[in-house]
């Protein structure tokens, strides 16, 4: 019994917060679909990434450490944080500032980089892969299979196969497209964590606004 419960502390601490910064193993790139982010969560706090003026498709929702199995958070660096005007220079990608400094200091602090470094990055990686023209000419809520949505993205990056991008839905809706990668941003494939498709068939995909 002792040693059962010595295990299970030990398992515990081996996912708790505060992991030493830069010790990971690849890279997962999580686009977020921002008229599902906005419909679930952002609409009812105000976020100004959900204004009518807005046009976000595919949003930066982060560039997230990650083990073989499992992701550090909130690592102990002695990286200073961004300033003000370095998240609000990373909205145009990630929504809102409010993002990129939650991503910061939740994932970014466990690369290893400065914020700096780590937003940089993070853009790179956001650049490299190409998002689906087809999906920001909806006019129309459509339902359709997650795996249509894993379709398209493979289409327009032929360097992508299927055990590297998975489709994530939430609450009926598509959700996130989260493409792993290496430390180096080049396609890898996905832990079994992560490698975990939506199989809804009729996935709701809203349109831009």
């Amino acid at each position: 019994m002792r040693y059962l419960i010595v295990l299970l502390l030990s398992a515990g601490f081996a996912r708790a917060d505060g992991e030493r910064a830069g010790e990971f193993d690849y890279y997962v790139l999580s686009l977020s679909w921002s008229p599902t982010w906005c419909a679930l969560e952002g609409d009812r706090r105000g976020s100004p990434q959900c204004e009518d003026d807005r046009d976000f498709g595919w949003v930066l929702h982060g560039l997230w450490p990650q083990y073989e199995d499992g992701w550090p958070s909130f690592c102990l660096t002695s990286e200073r944080n961004p300033s003000r005007s370095d998240t609000a220079e990373m909205a145009d990608i990630m929504g809102t500032s409010g993002n990129a400094w939650h991503q910061w200091n939740k994932h970014g602090r466990c690369s290893g980089l400065s914020s700096e470094e780590y937003y940089a990055l993070a853009r790179k990686a956001y650049d490299r892969i190409v998002r689906p023209d087809v999906f920001m000419k909806l006019r129309s809520p459509v339902q359709l299979p997650a795996s249509v949505v894993e379709e398209a993205f493979l289409e327009v990056n032929p360097t992508l196969a299927n055990d590297q991008i998975t489709i994530t839905c939430k609450s009926g809706r598509i959700q996130e497209a989260r493409v792993c990668l290496t430390r180096s941003l080049e396609p890898r494939d996905c832990g079994s964590d992560v490698i975990r498709d939506c199989r809804m068939q009729d996935a709701l995909f809203e349109p831009v606004r």
